[in-house]
């Protein structure tokens, strides 16, 4: 199952020529993948595109009616590849995964695929993780698409610049004989909107023809002398191809007057365009809905660039500011080259007035365009200081100093924390290990309250990582850490296939939720739930035995912390030689969640009986000690002050946010902690048994609280 379902929304996709669609970016991709005559799609979940694999997956009825072809691929690379089949056919296709990782494990094919060319559109989805919403390091996918001349399109955040850019893109790969990619930013993936759609279109040509009529050209094949003709080509023929089209149809936009009275403008890259005008609008130089009195050249494609464009906007200004947002600044220095070669005497600015690296957040947006006309046009600035909008307040409220830092952590409930628990306890007694992370839930480890891992080098690569530690001469062995997403995304070649060829005696952990939760619980190969279109239930111990891992455990229940310790240490201490590999397998506590509450909740409007289960601390147990806390972190697990004037300390406390997954009791019993830990069962729609059960119970405590309070020392003040 997934985060989100979308079988409502895409019901949307069904709309036709002059209706009005509203609805997410992603969905809005979706249907302009179908009004474009795509024949494929495939693609890998990861953020901020998860979704998009999501809509299409829900949408799987719809797209079978036109005959398009959907795959759930196995990593980025996967889905890349399936590109091929727009080399030697005219199908357009289309793939989406997350970038810059994702575009760094699709790089093989995606290389090859842009030197041989291709004959139908072949577009490629990228969700530009960049800025302060990002999960990963902070690269751009301008560098990728440089390197290997793949046409870059960053569309204005708008739905529906957003539905042409996808017509464009393939019309412009289908011109140019090139791939193209279209990078959809954190806010675009996620925006609401709304669009005039048009009819959908069957693939002229499908997946089924082309496999009933096989086609080859070895001129598109990637093989000396063939490869070195693709160099060439893509300099003289498709590169300039791609530059006519887009000068031809306009896919770049101007905004704005011809020219200023202050002589100056503005470049920027499409998806920077509402932040430009918000700034704009600050600074009453534009109002919310895009008159601007500044001029502005808008990129929605950022990669090849048209001199003869940028030259005409340039002509009869003084000074130019290109807002490019990242670190290299790859626009700023082309249209710099422009400026140079032709001979003009425009300024150029670039990163002058903006940080060199970082998010193109609406504060720094603002103070970079201000310092910009300070320099260049001061006369346009309001009085300073102060907003046009709501004169008398500030423009830029420091936030940092009131907005404390927020580092993500395991969800309440995770069957990933007792994992670490245990791993903290062996610690405890068996000193500290080195210990390598991964892509994934589990790298929340890495914070507070467990502080374990040393790196993470890629989704699947934890294991790989911790292979320069496979010593024969240490007294002791490194712990690795790999998700079930992770393993069957690339681990079990390159993690633990490659521990098993080197005979790495590491101990390897592989954390089995059920799915590729931290991507928004898609399915994989292990997931254990039923999947109408997916082969599920193909079990991970079963791969790594095919490997050759000879010492495996199987753990089913990883919220007995007890049995993680002792796992885990047998691990680090056998004298078999050889990968260790630990499976620790529940179901993620959010998709579980998620499949189980509207269950409970129509069970209960119907009567039925229901048992839920919560935890408590008893506060004259607890001592204060604070241990339980930091053995587990759990978000519902705190602390608070009792009126008790001779307690001074804090005690525990878990609130009503509590799934009852027992994670605090256990670890409190496995580290030999306090026993101040109680469970509750509430029941709802109880039976006459529950009831009677409960009177009993009632009738007990009721007897022996009075007995405890008959033998209570009570001072009473005496009044005179």
């Amino acid at each position: 199952m997934a985060e989100r379902s979308f079988i409502k929304e895409v019901e949307k996709l069904r709309l036709g020529v002059g209706e009005t669609f509203h609805g997410e970016g992603i969905l809005a991709i979706t249907k302009a993948l179908l009004e474009n005559g795509v024949g494929y799609v495939g693609g890998y979940q990861g953020s901020p595109i998860s979704h998009l694999m999501d809509v299409l997956a829900d949408a799987q009825d719809i797209l079978c009616e036109l005959g398009v072809h959907f795959e759930a691929s196995a990593s980025e690379a996967t889905a890349a590849a399936m590109l091929a089949a727009s080399v030697h056919y005219p199908i357009r296709g289309a793939v989406t995964f997350k970038s810059t990782v994702g575009t760094n494990v699709a790089s093989d094919a995606l290389a090859n695929l842009s030197s041989g060319g291709v004959t139908g559109g072949a577009l490629v989805i990228v969700g530009e993780d960049y800025g302060e919403g990002s999960s990963i390091m902070q690269e751009r996918s301008h560098a990728f698409a440089m390197k290997s001349q793949i046409w870059l399109l960053d569309p204005r955040p708008n739905l529906s610049s957003i539905v042409k850019s996808v017509g464009d893109g393939f019309a412009l790969s289908e011109a140019s004989n090139s791939p193209v990619m279209m990078q959809m930013r954190i806010k675009s993936c996620h925006m609401l909107g709304e669009f005039t759609a048009k009819d959908n279109i069957a693939p002229a040509t499908t997946v089924k023809d082309a496999l009933e009529s096989p086609r080859r050209d070895i001129d598109r094949i990637v093989l000396p002398p063939a490869s070195f003709l693709h160099e060439q080509e893509k300099v003289t023929k498709r590169r300039p191809a791609a530059v006519d089209y887009i000068r031809e149809n306009q896919l770049n936009e101007f905004f704005g007057p011809a020219s200023s009275k202050h002589k100056i403008g503005l470049v920027c890259q499409g998806g920077l365009y509402n932040t430009v005008i918000r700034a704009l609008q600050r600074l009453g130089l534009s109002d919310l809905y895009g008159e601007t009195d500044v001029p502005l050249y808008v990129l929605n494609v950022t990669y090849p660039l048209v001199d003869e464009e940028f030259l005409a906007f340039a002509a009869d200004k003084d000074s130019i500011l290109v807002i490019e947002e990242g670190h290299p600044d790859y626009i700023e220095q082309e249209l710099r080259a422009m400026l140079h070669k032709s001979g003009s005497l425009t300024t150029l600015y670039g990163k002058d007035p903006f940080p060199q690296a970082g998010e193109m957040t609406g504060g720094v947006m603002l103070d970079g365009v201000t310092a910009f006309l300070k320099k260049t046009a001061p006369d346009a600035l309001p009085a300073k200081g102060r907003s046009p909008n709501k004169p008398g307040v500030d423009i830029n409220p420091d936030l940092a100093k009131t907005v404390p830092s927020r580092p993500p952590s395991f969800c309440i409930g995770c069957p990933e924390r007792p994992i670490f628990a245990a791993t903290k306890l062996v610690e405890k007694k068996l000193g500290k290990h080195h210990i390598a992370s991964d892509i994934g839930c589990h790298l929340f480890s890495i914070n507070a309250p467990f502080d374990l891992g040393a790196t993470t080098m890629g989704y699947g690569l934890g294991p790989a990582s911790a292979s320069a530690f496979n010593s024969k001469d240490a007294n002791r062995r490194s712990i690795s850490f790999v998700g079930d997403g992770g393993f069957w995304h690339n681990g079990l070649t390159s993690s633990v296939g490659n521990a098993v060829f080197n005979e790495n005696d590491g101990v390897i952990v592989i954390v089995d939720n059920y799915y590729a939760a931290a991507t928004g619980g898609q399915d994989i190969l292990s997931s254990r739930a039923d999947n109408k279109s997916k082969s599920t239930k193909h079990p991970i111990k079963k791969a790594v035995e095919g490997v050759g891992v000879k010492w495996v455990r199987q753990i089913d229940h990883t919220y007995d912390v007890g049995t993680m310790k002792d796992t885990l240490e047998e691990a680090l201490t056998t004298k078999v030689k050889g990968p260790k590999v630990i499976i620790a397998s529940s179901e993620c506590m959010l998709n579980r969640e998620r499949r189980e509450k509207p269950l409970k909740s129509k069970a209960i409007v119907d009567g039925k009986r229901i048992k839920r289960t919560r935890f408590g601390v008893d506060e004259d147990v607890c001592t204060g000690d604070h241990a339980c806390i930091r053995l587990s972190g759990c978000p519902s697990l705190s602390v608070k002050h009792l009126d008790d004037p001779l307690r001074d300390d804090p005690v525990a406390s878990i609130d009503q946010n509590c799934v009852g997954c027992g994670n605090c009791g256990e670890v409190a019993d496995a580290a030999v902690l306090c026993p101040s830990f109680y469970q509750a069962d509430i029941i709802n729609n109880p039976s006459r048994l529950d009831r009677f059960v409960n009177k009993l119970r009632r009738g007990l405590i009721s007897k022996v609280q009075n007995r405890r309070d008959a033998n209570r020392l009570v001072f009473q003040e005496i009044k005179r």
